[in-house]
């Protein structure tokens, strides 16, 4: 198992509420996908990749690039973070998570860049 997946498989396994994390490429491309069982969670990859257009369309705003969208919905939070051309999508049912996981945001940098100098190599 590479070190980013066992670091995001801690993070999954020690936060309560939290059911998928999810990194991609800016396409929406599936680079690595963590849930507490191994059990493939579906979620719709046009979801996924919207983020893209959501963050171009928040740029619009005038306020400066972003960091990072937090959407709520009836059954489940989502908090997708853009980190250098990876979107990394976390998806959990209690809203205590996206507090944790914004704390350790500058630790999921070190921790993304195998999987960036991986997406860079090809």
């Amino acid at each position: 198992m590479s070190d980013a997946k066992r670091y995001f498989k801690n993070i999954i396994n020690k936060v309560s509420g939290l059911y998928l994390i999810l990194v991609t490429d800016i396409d929406g491309v599936q680079l690595l996908r963590i849930t507490p069982d191994d059990k493939n969670t579906d979620v719709a990859s046009s979801f996924i990749s919207s983020f893209v257009l959501s963050s171009d369309q928040a740029g619009k705003l005038g306020l400066g690039k972003h960091k990072s969208i937090i959407s709520m919905y009836n059954n489940y939070q989502v908090l997708q973070m853009n980190k250098n051309n990876l979107i990394v999508t976390f998806i959990g049912n209690d809203g205590n998570f996206i507090g944790h996981i914004l704390s350790i945001d500058s630790e999921l940098d070190v921790h993304l860049n195998e999987i960036k100098n991986a997406v860079i190599e090809t």
